[in-house]
């Protein structure tokens, strides 16, 4: 009996219903991919961690490197000529702050899933607390199954205005600041490295990269609990990446 698995991650009882209106590019999800689908969502659950919920955007990531491993009999990460894992997740739809990636050939879906729960690295991915995304596409070919399970952190893509009011909230639901309308040289001062646009000067600024909006920094948490400050702007602009990483770039300027 043949088995080949190779697990990969990238940084910056099931109880789950599986909907069976899941389409993927080439149809209807399989059996094969249903089954590993509500098995890594079982192992997690019995671990006490969040269940993972499907990923359109990484199916279709997934869809064509499964193809290509079967095409080529053995399994990779990325084959000559082929994009890498980033740039297949991107190119597929997904924004995420972490992406990861099992693959593996095997006779049985079952096999696939007690191998990879069998493999430090597999699990590792399978079991990691920040991933909260999945999709699994399985191809067979000769009595072979060639599976790629990928996983991710997804961010969700927000304009700049409904970043800026996200933050906002957060700040406000602080009680501690009033919030002033965003202007034009609270986003100009996001994307400035020091200093500030405009004619009226903070007495703090802090300018942090994100992927979560729902968190303040600890920093200007600190600078809330001081009593010092009484009013508010947030300002966010476009991050600059080429790693493939979806993140928010948000700037607050605090007022007496």
């Amino acid at each position: 009996m043949r088995f080949r698995l190779v697990g990969f991650l990238l940084l910056l009882g099931c109880g789950v219903a599986w909907s069976a209106q899941v389409q993927g590019p080439g149809g209807r999800v399989s059996v094969a991919e249903q089954y590993l689908f509500s098995a890594a969502n079982a192992e997690r659950m019995q671990r006490g961690l969040q269940p993972l919920r499907w990923s359109d955007s990484l199916y279709r990531a997934a869809y064509g490197h499964a193809q290509a491993m079967a095409e080529h009999e053995g399994i990779s990460h990325q084959f000559q000529g082929e994009p890498d894992l980033t740039a297949r997740g991107e190119t597929a739809g997904a924004r995420f702050s972490v992406i990861s990636e099992n693959v593996a050939e095997a006779p049985s879906a079952v096999l696939i899933q007690e191998e990879w729960m069998h493999s430090p690295k597999h699990r590792e991915n399978m079991l990691d607390p920040r991933v909260d995304s999945i999709a699994i596409r399985v191809v067979s070919r000769d009595g072979e199954l060639y599976a790629v399970e990928d996983f991710d952190r997804s961010v969700t893509k927000l304009s700049l205005g409904q970043q800026e009011s996200a933050v906002g909230q957060r700040l406000q639901a602080t009680g501690l600041v009033s919030i002033l309308p965003t202007t034009e040289n609270a986003r100009k001062t996001c994307a400035m490295d020091s200093g500030y646009a405009g004619n009226r000067r903070p007495w703090f600024i802090m300018r942090y990269t994100a992927t979560d909006l729902n968190q303040l920094p600890n920093m200007l948490e600190q600078k809330l609990a001081s009593g010092r400050y009484h009013e508010a702007e947030v300002g966010a602009c476009r991050v600059e990446s080429t790693n493939n990483f979806t993140a928010y770039s948000i700037a607050v300027m605090l007022y007496r």
